[in-house]
C-alpha cells in the first residue's frame, strides 16, 4: 500500500509561534508573509494560511501542489491538516478546544471552501478575492457559488473579507512576474 505524506518547506521552521497575533491584520500579515516566502523560495504557489486559537498561532500552511505532486496540497488544506495533527483531533470545533480562525492570503477555492466547513474553524479571514486570483495569475478557483459567505455564516463560521488585499494581490503579481506554474488553468469561460 502506498502512503501519502505531505510536508511544508524547511524555511517554515523559522515562523514565530510564540508571538501573539492580536488583530485580524496581524493574522493576515502572517498569511501574506507565508505566501510571499513560498514564492521567493520557489517552494510552491502564491498562497499562505495560518490557524489561530484566539491570538495564538497553532499551525501554518503554504501551497505545495507542484512540489508534492498533489492537487489537494493547498495552503488552507495544509494548515487544517497541521492544526488537526497538532491537536490529534480531526475537528477544530471540538468543545474541548478554543475557537479557531483561519487566515488565508486569498479567498478559498471551491475545494478549500468545502473543507473549511468540516474543519471546525469558526472564523475565516482572507486577503485577495477569487476574482483577483483568477485575473492576476490565471488559476481556476472552481465554481464559487453566490452567497458562499452566507452558507458559512449559517453554519456558525464568521467571514471577514479583503484584509490587506493589496498586499495579497502583490504576491500574486510577483508569482505571475516570476512565471510561476499555473496548474489546472482549464477554466470554462466564454472568452476561450
Amino acid at each position: 500500500m502506498n502512503m501519502v505524506s505531505l510536508s511544508l518547506p524547511s524555511w517554515v521552521q523559522g515562523v514565530n509561534f510564540s508571538k501573539k497575533y492580536v488583530s485580524d491584520f496581524d493574522k493576515m500579515t502572517l498569511a501574506i508573509e507565508l505566501s510571499q516566502k513560498n514564492v521567493a523560495h520557489k517552494t510552491g504557489g502564491p498562497f499562505g494560511a495560518a490557524i489561530f486559537a484566539e491570538d495564538i498561532l497553532v499551525a501554518v500552511g503554504v501551497n505545495r501542489v507542484v512540489p508534492e505532486s498533489c492537487s489537494i496540497a493547498h495552503a488552507e488544506m495544509m494548515a487544517f491538516a497541521m492544526a488537526q495533527k497538532h491537536y490529534k483531533n480531526f475537528d477544530l470545533g471540538d468543545s474541548e478546544l478554543p475557537t479557531h480562525t483561519l487566515a488565508t492570503s486569498s479567498q478559498m477555492c471551491a475545494m478549500c471552501f468545502g473543507a473549511s466547513i468540516w474543519s471546525g474553524v469558526r472564523r475565516i479571514i482572507y486577503g485577495a478575492t477569487a476574482r483577483d486570483v483568477e485575473s492576476i495569475v490565471g488559476f481556476d478557483e472552481g465554481p464559487i457559488v453566490s452567497g458562499w459567505q452566507d452558507e458559512l455564516e449559517k453554519r456558525g463560521i464568521e467571514v471577514v473579507p479583503e484584509i490587506a488585499r493589496d498586499g495579497a494581490c502583490a504576491v500574486l503579481q510577483s508569482y505571475r512576474d516570476a512565471a510561476g506554474i499555473v496548474y489546472n488553468g482549464r477554466r470554462v469561460s466564454a472568452d476561450k
